[in-house]
């Protein structure tokens, strides 16, 4: 399992049996980055946010089943009104060539909030 850095405490827990797109989606564009199980770093963009996954842009595919981390900012639309920095340990379940971009979906399986992060 991947770790993430310095974890604050748990951010609340997922339902992995939930249904498909069960959370409410935030459309939202925010950098992020994923960290493969083989330390391969990537740099990404989000296109829309849930509690239970991620939508994200990159420009190197990962494979479907992959487990990855994602450092990233949840809008305030999901945390009741406060920006917090997150480190989410998740699962890629579909990817998308977009002819030099891939689109990815990840299902989250946890979701730790990190001290805020200088930008």
């Amino acid at each position: 399992m991947l770790s993430c850095c310095k974890v604050l405490g748990n951010f609340f827990s997922m339902d992995l049996d939930s249904e498909r797109r069960a959370g409410t989606r935030i459309s939202t564009r925010v950098p992020t980055r994923v960290r493969t199980a083989q330390g391969t770093d990537l740099n990404a963009q989000t296109r829309d946010v849930s509690a239970n996954g991620v939508y994200f842009y990159t420009h190197a595919p990962i494979e479907k089943g992959a487990e990855v981390e994602l450092v990233l900012i949840l809008p305030p639309e999901l945390t009741s009104g406060e920006k917090y920095w997150v480190c989410c340990q998740a699962t890629i379940v579909r990817v998308e060539d977009g002819g030099g971009e891939f689109g990815m979906a990840a299902q989250i399986r946890r979701m730790d909030i990190l001290p805020e992060v200088a930008v």
